[in-house]
């Protein structure tokens, strides 16, 4: 392979998990993103909290539902808040990363179910922004290892024994 084309600086693994632990932690930000989006475009369909009428039918909105979506979206950002200043700081870790990657595309997968779930069936229709983050989440929780494989990482790191065999 032509010099050129090598990417610089990774001369082992060890500089390749660097690599992959901000990954990780762009992953729950990408996450937490997701989830907004999937909030906000539920609320372009079906604006407010009360139930709405669409397409000649009635439509109620949840707002168990709603406050739920609020509280994940909330808790994946104060845990990216939290993320960022131990970066700051030097001390943001694979294990860090690792477990609020798989937090917040956890809380993105339930977060944009739900929003799937109040607009029915047009939640998976194309037509509805909602669908295109249902997709897009999977996309993110699958990305840079599932949910059970950034545990693992993370258990790794608790544990000072690697999980994998």
């Amino acid at each position: 392979m032509p010099e050129e084309n090598r990417l610089q600086g990774g001369n082992s693994f060890r500089d390749t998990a660097k690599v992959l632990k901000m990954t990780r932690y762009a992953v729950g930000w990408m996450a937490t993103g997701c989830a907004m989006g999937a909030f906000e475009a539920r609320s372009q369909v079906f604006p407010g909290t009360s139930p709405v009428w669409k397409a000649d039918r009635f439509v109620p909105t949840n707002p168990d539902l709603l406050a739920r979506m609020i509280e994940n979206i909330t808790a994946s950002q104060c845990l990216l808040v939290r993320q960022a200043q131990l970066f700051d700081e030097g001390k943001l870790s694979d294990a860090h990363a690792a477990l609020s990657k798989a937090f917040c595309t956890s809380k993105c997968r339930e977060t944009v179910a739900w929003a799937r779930e109040i607009l029915g069936g047009n939640g998976i229709v194309a037509d509805y922004k909602v669908a295109r983050f249902f997709n897009d989440c999977e996309a993110l929780y699958t990305y840079e290892g599932t949910f059970q494989m950034q545990n693992l990482i993370g258990r790794q790191s608790r544990n000072s024994f690697s999980a994998f065999l």
